[in-house]
């Protein structure tokens, strides 16, 4: 039996849940138990259980977390639950021309995440929307390395 992997989204133009589910197929496809879950729709007690996340977000505007992630990112950075019990990896979606600000929501999450315990299983994916790769290809070669080296199969 594989691992279970919850996918928490925040995306402005639905492009991250895009990812995010071809990401959930690859997950299933490889054995573990994949769950797709809109950060309006969940609170942060998502963690209370600890396991394994995927954090997978666009970045809106100038470094901005987008709408539907925003309400969850403030309670997390608010309330600080230990988060000592949670294993993650970040898929972050952003435009390389805004510079300092490319795939900024990632990087906050990121930050946050291991301020509050968290660890961080390998590298982020950091995707260029300019690349001319696309997003959901690039993640699905992202995730599956980095299922073959820190997931159980």
């Amino acid at each position: 039996m594989g691992t279970r992997i919850k996918l928490l989204v925040g995306t402005m133009t639905g492009t991250a849940e895009l990812v995010a589910q071809e990401v959930q197929q690859t997950l299933e496809a490889a054995g573990h138990d994949a769950e797709v879950l809109m950060m309006d729709t969940v609170g942060i007690d998502v963690f209370s259980r600890g396991g394994v996340f995927i954090v997978c977000t666009s970045t809106h505007g100038y470094g901005d977390i987008p709408d539907n992630a925003f309400e969850f990112f403030e309670n997390l950075e608010q309330r600080r639950p230990p988060l000592n019990n949670v294993t993650y990896g970040v898929i972050a979606l952003g435009d390389g021309t805004y510079g300092d600000n490319f795939c900024k929501a990632g990087d906050r999450f990121d930050a946050l995440l291991t301020e509050l315990g968290a660890r961080r299983a390998g590298e982020p994916l950091r995707h260029d929307a300019n690349s001319g790769d696309v997003p959901e290809e690039a993640a699905i070669q992202w995730v599956t390395a980095w299922a073959d080296e820190h997931l159980a199969s």
